[in-house]
């Protein structure tokens, strides 16, 4: 083992021994080469004034060399905020932006200590690099019934993890915080779980109330104190879009510092918050009480980066803290979660009209991007296929009866049409089931 990553190791294992029985083998192999390439280029950033020559980046002129096509449509930003390398852990201008951002939608962090967000290369980044540090062959992953795919693909098939599901709604309608206890608790054995918390749900649109929360965070608790070590992560990646009376926090806020055996991770980005998809920033942040051990945290987070991506994509970062720190910021985010309410609002008054009830119920949604219907009378791939073929209609098939509708990409005017569509598309079927 390099001793760097010994180092790191005996710093957690000091101040948070639970925490050290977390890491994955690679998370306990980790560290970021303070005598790199990186390290001595930093130094000569600081002290070469005469000639500094240790980068991969060329000058001209005393600036990042660029090329005129490029810059003439990039003219309000400097060309040193755009070509040069981003540092492995992010902008730092932009970590401490988004930091004070979590804080003022956040306040139930007030008090807490928590680090400082990393930039990552999105959402994705993001969990991946919580899987590389602590998922390893064997180890449970708990996530509802109803989840975004790519959890299996990023925990699993990369890291060899089991995947453990629990219903997502009781018989209440409401998160099943009793069926995501059982599944901690069965974890007894094994020691460790990692438990993924996903809100606004991706694919069904739900968001917990109060109770509800207060309910998640007694079953994290309850596994703590079981002698169970638990990765808490809040993915979440549709933060803010929070359409009724659900929580309109992160429940990072709340697990943080809950136990000594509970290691909080908020993952979280610009991606969905401020309609930027295809920039790919993204944040992880780490929740303990112990400044050392934060900073080992960033330095073996740092090591899996500069592993991977080495670092994040400079431009985008720049436009997200220019957004960031733009007087009209909050104006023009208010404005769009306007419209998205709106749109949410709709999908609900249209799904009550009573005008589908034979075709499908719904399953509740009071936030994000998504609904799911449950279909009653064929199956939800039957009728992806068909209203592709026969209506020009995209939908998402989630086993035998869901069907994944994103209100995000319709406009408001036009969602009473997408369900008439969709309905049509069951009747057909229907009729050709009746022959």
């Amino acid at each position: 083992m390099h001793p760097l990553a010994q180092k790191l190791n005996e710093t957690i294992e000091k101040n948070s021994p639970h925490l050290h029985e977390m890491l994955s083998d690679l998370g306990k192999l980790i560290y970021f080469p303070k005598d790199g390439i990186l390290s001595q280029s930093a130094e000569a950033k600081a002290k070469a004034k005469t000639y500094n020559a240790t980068i991969g980046t060329a000058l001209e002129n005393g600036q990042p060399m660029h090329l005129k096509v490029i810059q003439d449509t990039l003219s309000a930003y400097a060309p040193k905020d755009l070509y040069e390398y981003a540092p492995p852990a992010g902008k730092p201008e932009l970590r401490t932006a988004w930091r004070s951002k979590l804080l003022v939608e956040n306040p139930s962090l007030s008090g807490k200590s928590y680090g400082n967000p990393i930039v990552t290369n999105a959402l994705t980044h993001g969990l991946s690099i919580v899987a590389d540090l602590f998922a390893g062959p064997g180890d449970a992953v708990i996530i509802p019934d109803k989840n975004w795919e790519n959890y299996e693909l990023t925990f699993s098939i990369r890291r060899g993890a089991e995947m453990v599901y629990y219903p997502l709604y009781n018989e209440d309608r409401k998160f099943n915080d009793a069926g995501l206890k059982d599944a901690i608790l069965a974890q007894k054995e094994k020691g460790k779980a990692i438990v993924v918390l996903n809100f606004p749900n991706n694919p069904t649109g739900y968001t917990p109330g109060a109770e509800e929360g207060r309910k998640i965070v007694e079953a994290v608790k309850a596994g703590a104190e079981a002698g169970i070590n638990v990765v808490v992560v809040t993915d979440d990646a549709y933060f803010g879009l929070f359409f009724e009376d659900s929580l309109h926090e992160s429940l990072f806020g709340s697990l943080a510092g809950l136990h000594p055996r509970v290691l909080a991770i908020k993952v979280d980005g610009a991606t969905k918050e401020e309609y930027v998809w295809g920039f790919r920033v993204g944040f992880i942040t780490y929740s303990d009480p112990n400044e050392a051990v934060l900073a080992a945290l960033e330095q073996k987070t740092m090591g899996i980066i500069r592993a991977t991506i080495s670092s994040g994509p400079h431009p985008s970062q720049t436009f997200v803290l220019k957004a960031i720190q733009s007087p009209d910021f909050d104006l023009q985010r208010a404005e769009k979660y306007q419209i998205m309410k709106g749109r949410a609002n709709k999908v609900k008054a249209v799904l009550d009209s009573g005008k589908y009830g034979e075709a499908w119920d719904y399953y509740p949604f009071n936030s994000g991007y998504f609904m799911c219907l449950k279909l009653k009378t064929v199956t939800a791939e039957q009728l992806r296929l068909h209203l592709l073929d026969q209506y020009g209609v995209g939908t998402i098939a989630l086993g035998e009866t869901d069907l994944r509708v994103a209100f995000s990409c319709i406009e408001e005017a036009n969602v009473e049409h997408l369900f008439d569509l969709i309905h049509s598309g069951v009747q057909d079927l229907e009729k050709v089931s009746a022959k």
